[in-house]
């Protein structure tokens, strides 16, 4: 190539270069005006309080720098809570549980506590609106088909409720299993009126002759020696009572109240259960119900497994089926009623792998119940003679109220235990539950028959 062409060739690729270049620089001109700080100015006669030019580039409107706090536009929405405490008190959750045909739904706030004193309302597809009339955070239905619903919460001025669609199965048949949601309903002494709710009365108290021996020195033969304890008992120092002799301890874990029907904790229990196991007692616990139903009754059980599954429970988990002084809502209830729903609590302890049984007074058991249909079930007898008179058969046998022991300033429940019970095996959650402590059922023989 000779140099004329040699340069006409440069010359076109320079020429080309810089055209290529000015198409690119004019197609990204906000670009290279930024990069290069290039700025151009606008005369507005509205472009400030004192008509002064904009900086399009900075995207500054004048020189008022707090101008945008009079813009209504700014800012968003204010939020409904104003603060993060009010916020999260006023969060609504759904449970929800079924028995048999039947679905319970509770409003619980973001600490896990039932929602009192609104009227909440739920829909349920296909068959309507549910209100909580007697505001009490709890939406009971029954008489429902068993199968799957869909449940929804309706809007409550200063809630935040779920704004989803939940489904839930409605069982056909009882299962006489622990409810997972029961310690919604668990409450203390301190949300309730304890002058109306603790009536239990003991039966025993009103039947005794007299004759009944308040020592605990008394010739218990092959039967082991124990007590059973509750918040009236006090305080107790747990070493002087084993100390003292005492064998096992049947500690009260709650009640239900005799006139709202709540599940109530005994106030003491917690204290009274780890003092004993401390000490290397073995204990059982007892529940005082008041169930008018089935399904209560499965609600007492999972109340007791609640609060004893972290424990090592060795001795039988007892129902207390007494009286309230004829003031209890379970007190007029027909034999074959109350057997109904003390075998629903039974049934339901059971199926959580631990031992039951029903405390009762002689009279109680003969007139009150059917006794015949607990034969599965352990018998706690209440009778306060020198000798039991009742025919039937039980297990343990509470013999007096008016016993002593060192470590307890008030009068104490005797008893005597005729089951054979091996404190070896670890019946605690973290062994996977009570795996069967009663290896012999030497108390379950007619009376006479028995030399102690």
């Amino acid at each position: 190539m000779d140099s004329r062409k040699l340069r006409g060739t440069i010359i076109a690729v320079v020429i080309m270069f810089f055209v290529i270049t000015g198409v690119i620089i004019a197609t990204n001109w906000d670009t290279v005006k930024a990069k290069f700080g290039i700025r151009e100015t606008v005369n507005r006669s509205d472009s400030g309080d004192d008509g002064d030019l904009i900086d399009v580039d900075d995207k500054q409107l004048g020189n008022n720098l707090q101008a945008f706090m009079q813009d209504d536009t700014f800012f968003d929405p204010e939020v409904r809570y104003k603060s993060i405490e009010t916020y999260s008190g006023r969060v609504v959750s759904l449970v929800m549980s079924s028995v048999s045909k039947d679905l319970r739904i509770m409003i619980v706030n973001s600490r896990g506590k039932l929602i009192t004193g609104v009227p909440f309302t739920i829909k349920i597809q296909e068959l309507g609106e549910y209100t909580d009339n007697d505001e009490d955070g709890i939406i009971y239905i029954d008489g429902l088909r068993a199968g799957e619903y869909s449940v929804s919460m309706n809007e409550m001025d200063g809630y935040k409720v779920p704004n989803t669609v939940t489904t839930i199965k409605v069982k056909q048949e009882i299962e006489y299993k622990v409810l997972n949601d029961v310690e919604y309903l668990m409450l203390t002494e301190d949300d309730v009126d304890v002058s109306k709710e603790d009536l239990e009365v003991k039966e025993a108290e009103n039947e005794a002759d007299g004759s009944e021996n308040p020592s605990f020195e008394m010739e218990a033969g092959n039967a082991k020696k124990g007590i059973d304890v509750s918040k009236w008992n006090k305080e107790i120092d747990w070493e002087a009572v084993k100390a003292d002799g005492v064998e096992f301890a049947i500690i009260r874990c709650g009640y239900r109240g005799s006139s709202s029907g709540s599940l109530i904790i005994d106030p003491l229990f917690e204290e009274n259960i780890k003092g004993a196991i401390a000490e290397d007692i073995p204990v059982g616990v007892y529940f005082f119900t008041q169930a008018v139903s089935e399904l209560e009754a499965i609600e007492e059980a999972s109340m007791v497994i609640s609060l004893i599954r972290e424990y090592d429970v060795d001795y039988p988990v007892f129902l207390d089926s007494e009286s309230s002084g004829g003031k209890g809502r379970a007190d007029n209830l027909s034999p074959e009623d109350r057997t109904k729903y003390h075998k629903a609590f039974l049934n339901t302890i059971a199926s959580a792998g631990y031992e039951a049984g029903v405390y009762a007074s002689t009279n109680w058991l003969k007139k009150r119940v059917n006794a015949d249909e607990f034969s599965n079930y352990n018998i706690w007898l209440a009778q306060y003679a020198d000798v039991p008179t009742y025919d039937g058969y039980y297990h343990m046998w509470q013999y007096t109220s008016k016993g002593t022991i060192d470590g307890i300033s008030t009068n104490v429940d005797l008893n005597l235990c005729y089951l054979n019970i091996d404190t070896s095996i670890d019946h605690s959650a973290a062994s996977g539950g009570y795996t069967g402590v009663v290896e012999g059922d030497i108390g379950n023989v007619p009376v006479e028959e028995r030399d102690n």
